[in-house]
């Protein structure tokens, strides 16, 4: 029997990798600070992969069938790619060992940057909250079977007991995700080395092989967008890799006839290939040898039954459990169409998620404090294995195998669709009476006029994005308040001082715009979402960001409205203390769906104008305490941005509209900014216009300032603050590189627009590295300044 007969009726496509008690995340900020060294991080990283088979192995897989994926990155899935491929830039050249394989302090600094060398640069993967390190691929790029560290893992495990699937982002989207390397020919892209890349990955089968996988999975979520889709096409470039890679012998003796590993394809975030066609790109892999193919049936379309029946003798996975979202899985009718499937392919089928479960917290078990109706609404990752394994069964067994499970889900179903809260006549009224003028200011001409006379500012006004760094004592006090270690009132005056130290600190360091630094806020959006009603905060539900780097997102269940003010006390507080302008910091609408668990009952328009509604309150509220500057923070804009162009209007108009809802009640002479990060702004800069907010901040640094050219070929005209600071690195920007970077800025933008303004918030860094970083930032403003008056 080959190993396309024996695919598991249940799998994921991924579990979460930083550990239920985020072990992995302090295992290595211990090794990054010196206090663990790289053996005992291996250890420690070691203990949450045996933790991590176990659990599913007690959750309903079977670890010696391959149904459990080996999706162990210490850091990155992407970076570990690119270290099974030894693709190293050139600056990182001298990293890679003797055979041209990276080992686990070269891919640190790849990761986090080294003296003189900024890290690879990081940006969203696809339309989610998760980061990935950006290969950077050149024309002499060097590619290699390299796959040491991923076969190693596949051993380990092997003699324990447990044959595991190992996963690696696939060719196709490899390369989709890649940039030119410095130094490239103008134009160059990197799909033009994919023979040398499948190359390199024919070997890494072979060694996976070699170390017992029976199954490799290879996830291309790239054909999900337009660029992708256009090579998935019958005789496209996707059809040309897997035949290389299905028919390449390998010289290992595994499951397969010819000795490799077979091959999962999978093809999560959205339809593979022309949506028109939807599962013409499965039946393209299955026509070449490819033995299982997976679809996102959450996201994406069905499969047409043509492309099903074209599949053959290929196992398919059907991606009916929502990798992305945490909510309870309506069993009955993802059986409905587990089984429609089945009957149309002829074949059969296996039932898996979405995406991997990256994207979740570990277990609903895990939350003590949530309110008492939501937890029977909820799925995370351990719920979602689960999910997976019943329907399996159900499809196996018929409908009476999971009876029990099948009405706990229509239970909580109905529950949550009657439950007061769900629906407030109060909110829905407010939406349904707004009026064009309810998204409307100003000309922004004159805006900025009465903002100039208002605040006198000089040309090149240096900021921070909001936030400074949460000590370990900030952390502290916090968690002695919960606990009720110290009084309220202690906590407060904790606070007090904490921000007035930051206060001084920017005074200190001459920065024009000041901001009060946060301390009272665990996080940008789950601040928020304590102080709304329709919210629901986690205690221990952490999602990986990127690296070490956790996020907490907040559950919304509920129609959305803000009972009191809450930032205004502290911004008023921080205010008294100086006589610069101070920003008061919140977090826009768009951002907190992004970063929440948005209720899946309602159109996200209408839930972004709840929430653009009670964020318009806040405004009010601060510009009524004398607050003249308000940042309404929108990082997340273009990571919800659709995949397909076609879907992408709709998507910023409600998205632009919600911002605007939230701006729109402040007066003219009140100065609304925004901040961006981490995505590609080309694709959105129509849409960042739109926003109309007076100044906008936005991620440069690592792309070198990338921005500025589509900025100035665009026309924009207000202010904007191209960051100059890489926060997202340890490494502090000389005087001159930040230098550099303003001239970079200065070649496009008008002196007038400029401001000077580090990436991001400063939550994550130290107070050291932050002090010293800014005192440059200063200094190079200031000198930029000079030179400007000089000019004229």
């Amino acid at each position: 029997m080959t190993a396309k007969n024996t695919f598991p009726a249940a799998t994921i496509l991924g579990y979460p990798r930083i550990g239920p008690n985020r072990e992995l995340k302090k295992a290595l900020e211990a090794h990054w600070s010196g206090r663990l060294d790289e053996d005992g991080l291996l250890f420690e990283a070691r203990k949450v992969q045996d933790r991590t088979v176990r659990r599913l192995v007690q959750l309903g897989l079977d670890a010696a069938d391959s149904s459990i994926p080996a999706d162990f990155a210490l850091y990155d899935q992407v970076l570990d790619t690119t270290a099974a491929l030894g693709a190293l830039p050139s600056r990182f050249a001298d990293l890679a060992d003797s055979d041209g394989g990276v080992g686990t302090a070269a891919s640190f600094v790849l990761a986090r940057g080294d003296g003189e060398r900024a890290p690879l640069e990081l940006t969203k993967w696809f339309d989610t909250n998760y980061h990935y390190l950006v290969p950077e691929i050149g024309p002499e790029t060097r590619f290699a079977a390299v796959a040491h560290q991923l076969a190693g893992i596949i051993r380990r495990q092997k003699d324990r007991g447990a044959v595991l699937r190992p996963v690696l982002v696939g060719p196709v989207t490899y390369l989709l995700l890649a940039k030119a390397e410095d130094g490239a020919p103008e134009g160059f892209d990197p799909l033009t080395r994919i023979d040398d890349a499948v190359a390199a990955y024919v070997g890494i089968l072979g060694q996976l092989a070699e170390a017992g996988a029976e199954w490799v999975q290879l996830d291309e979520p790239g054909l999900s967008t337009d660029a992708g889709a256009a090579l998935a096409a019958p005789g496209g470039l996707l059809e040309q890799v897997y035949r290389k890679l299905a028919e390449a012998p390998v010289a290992a003796a595994g499951r397969h006839a010819n000795g490799r590993p077979a091959l999962l394809v999978t093809t999560g975030y959205g339809t593979a290939g022309d949506p028109a066609r939807a599962g013409e790109a499965l039946a393209v892999l299955a026509a070449v040898g490819v033995e299982a193919v997976h679809a996102d049936l959450v996201r994406g379309a069905l499969p047409s039954a043509e492309a099903l029946r074209a599949l053959g003798g290929t196992r398919f996975v059907a991606g009916i459990v929502d990798g992305r979202n945490v909510w309870r899985n309506n069993l009955l009718s993802s059986l409905d169409v587990l089984e429609d499937l089945q009957a149309q392919s002829g074949a059969a089928v296996s039932v898996g998620t979405s995406t991997s479960l990256l994207h979740v917290p570990h277990d609903v078990a895990a939350e003590s404090a949530l309110p008492a109706h939501l937890p029977a609404w909820l799925s995370f990752a351990d719920q979602k294995v689960r999910e997976a394994a019943a329907l399996a069964r159900g499809l196996a067994g018929g409908r009476p195998s999971i009876a029990a499970e099948l009405q706990d889900a229509e239970a909580a179903l109905r529950s949550r669709a009657k439950y007061d809260g769900v629906v407030s006549p109060a909110v829905r009224q407010r939406t349904a009476a707004l009026g064009e003028e309810d998204f409307t200011r100003g000309l922004a001409e004159r805006r900025a006029e009465l903002q100039q006379a208002k605040l006198g500012l000089p040309v090149l006004p240096t900021t921070t994005i909001g936030s400074f760094p949460q000590t370990g004592e900030v952390r502290r006090a916090r968690a002695a308040a919960q606990k009720g270690s110290i009084t309220q009132a202690e906590y407060e005056q904790f606070l007090k001082d904490e921000i007035a130290r930051v206060v001084a600190l920017q005074e200190e360091l001459g920065l024009d715009v000041l901001v009060h630094g946060e301390p009272e806020r665990n996080d940008m959006v789950q601040y928020f979402a304590e102080n709304f009603d329709g919210f629901a905060a986690t205690g221990n539900g952490w999602v990986q960001s990127y690296g070490s780097r956790c996020t907490r997102p907040s559950i919304l269940w509920g129609d959305v409205s803000r009972p009191a003010a809450f930032t205004v006390p502290w911004t008023s507080y921080a205010q008294s203390l100086t006589r610069r302008p101070l920003k008061g910091m919140l977090t826009g609408p768009v951002t907190i769906l992004a970063w929440s668990f948005v209720r899946d009952d309602q159109p996200q328009a209408e839930t972004a104008n709840q929430v653009a509604l009670a964020l318009r309150d806040e405004i009010a509220d601060l510009e009524a305490a004398g607050t003249g500057i308000v940042q309404v923070d929108e990082p997340a804009l273009r990571e919800l941005l659709p995949l397909r162009a076609a879907d992408q209007p709709e998507y910023l108009d409600w998205s632009v509209r919600a911002f605007r809802l939230a701006t729109s009640g402040a007066g003219d002479a009140t100065q609304i900014h925004t901040h961006l990060c981490y995505s590609e702004f080309g694709e959105v800069i129509a849409a960042i216009d739109a926003l109309d907010a007076d100044v906008t901040s936005i991620e440069a640094a690592r792309s070198r300032l990338e921005v500025v050219a589509d900025l100035a070929g665009f026309g924009f005209r207000r202010g904007i603050g191209p960051g100059v600071y890489d926060i997202h690195s340890p490494r502090v920007p000389s005087t001159e590189e930040v230098a550099g970077l303003i001239e970079t800025a200065l070649d496009a933008i008008p002196v007038r627009q400029l401001w000077i303004n580090p990436d991001c918030g400063l939550k994550t860094r130290g107070y050291e590295e932050t002090r010293e970083s800014l005192r440059n930032v200063v200094a190079a403003a200031k000198a930029a300044r000079e030179t400007q008056a000089v000019r004229a």
